[in-house]
Order: C-alpha cells, then structure tokens, then sequence
C-alpha cells in the first residue's frame, strides 16, 4: 500500500471493486436465459481468484519494484490477461452465446461503478498519487459516461425513449472517454513509455488496492461497452 494515502481511500476502492463484483453477480443473474448456479459459482470464483492474485502481485511489490520493465508487469501481468478473457468470450461459441443472453439494461448500469472511482483518483490526486489529468479536472471526463448510465439505462432502454442509432452514440461516446483516460493512466505512469505527469506521476495503479482498477474494474466496462454494442449491431 501507498504510505501516505488516508486509510479511507483503500476502503473506498475495495468497497468500489466489491461493488463491481456484485455487478457482475446482477449481469449473470438478469440474463435472458438463467445461468446454472454451478456456472455462476465458476465464473464469480475465477473473478475472485483473480483479484486475489493482483492483490498478493501488488503487496509483493511486483509491480512497483520494477516500472521500467518492458512491457511494465502491470500491464504483462494485469492488464493482458483480462484483455485475452474479454476475446475469448468474443470469439467462442459459448463466449458469444452468454454476451447475448445479457441485460442490455444491466450492462449499461454497469457504468454506474465509474462515479466512485472517478471519486476516488480525485482524492488520489490531492495526496500525490496521480496526476491531475487524470481526473475530472484536467483530461478525464469519463465520470459523465457514470453519471448518465441510469438516465440511458431507465428512459433510453426500459421506457424505449432511445433508438438503436443513439444506444449505439452513447456507448461509442463513453468508450471514448474510456480509452482516452487509459492512454492517460499508460503515458502517465514510471515506466519507459511515461510522457506526463512527470513531477506528479500516475504510481497509484502500481499498489494495493488500486492495482484493481486497470485489471479488473476497466476491463469490466471496456466489456460493458463492446457487449451493449454487439447487441446493437447483431440484434434487429
């Protein structure tokens, strides 16, 4: 863990990254066809395993003993491995089977999750854990996808207030955003391919609890996002 950082802003991102597990609890559940329980059971305890890992990753050290390592371990080790997840399930059978028994509704809720974390790298940037780009006051405006999530999700998809061209606007717009705040985290962080944020870089990440965020909280929207899309694009 960071030293410096108040007790409250760990609580604050395991209670967030809790938050996010249960979302995806709500996706499995809300399907159209009901995942078996023993299924359910597989899919939460290969996501809890997984943070478990990160978790030990990071109270060992590995990642932030050695930023300069190409490619850096948090992306080798975190980021990679949920990236191949989210391909697999877009390139199997079953992988696409399951993306398509989801609530269109459910995966736009899951963007809710990014109003606290967004709250959360704010309160990092004023104890000098990231930069201030990195949050709502300099380049980042992903907490505008959290905040009109429930809007989308109740009047554009329950009440039908939006077409599939808009449903298809917003989560392109948000992915964006998405994208934009990654590249950010990337180029901010210690490691051979940092280009800001030199006096204050992005070291968060690279710790307990945070290193959460790049290896399973993003990759959870990024999913969000191409899952909603899919839908749109491959359903009449």
């Amino acid at each position: 863990m960071l030293p410096q950082l108040p007790l409250y802003l760990p609580i604050a991102f395991i209670l967030s990254t809790a938050l996010a597990l249960g979302i995806v609890i709500l996706l499995i559940n809300t399907s159209s066809k009901p995942v078996d329980r023993k299924t359910a059971g597989q899919i939460i305890a290969i996501i809890t395993a997984w943070l478990v890992l990160q978790a030990a990753l990071s109270l060992l050290s590995v990642y932030s003993d050695a930023p300069e390592t190409i490619p850096p371990r948090i992306i080798l080790l975190g980021v990679m491995p949920a990236l191949i997840s989210i391909l697999f399930l877009f390139n199997t059978r079953k992988g696409k089977l399951f993306i398509d028994r989801m609530s269109m509704q459910m995966l736009t809720y899951v963007h809710l999750i990014r109003i606290p974390v967004e709250l959360v790298l704010y309160a990092l940037f004023l104890n000098g854990a990231v930069p201030e780009l990195m949050t709502f006051e300099g380049r980042n405006l992903d907490i505008l996808a959290g905040i009109t999530a429930p809007i989308v999700g109740f009047f554009g998809i329950a009440q039908s207030k939006m077409g599939k061209t808009s449903l298809l606007l917003w989560n392109f717009v948000c992915l964006a955003l998405l994208l934009n705040i990654v590249v950010t985290a990337i180029l901010s962080a210690p490691s051979p391919f940092q280009q800001f944020a030199f006096e204050q870089p992005n070291i968060a990440i690279l710790y307990f609890p945070f290193s959460w965020l790049p290896a399973f909280i993003v990759p959870l929207v990024l999913f969000s996002h191409l899952a909603a899309i899919r839908k749109l694009v491959t359903h009449p």
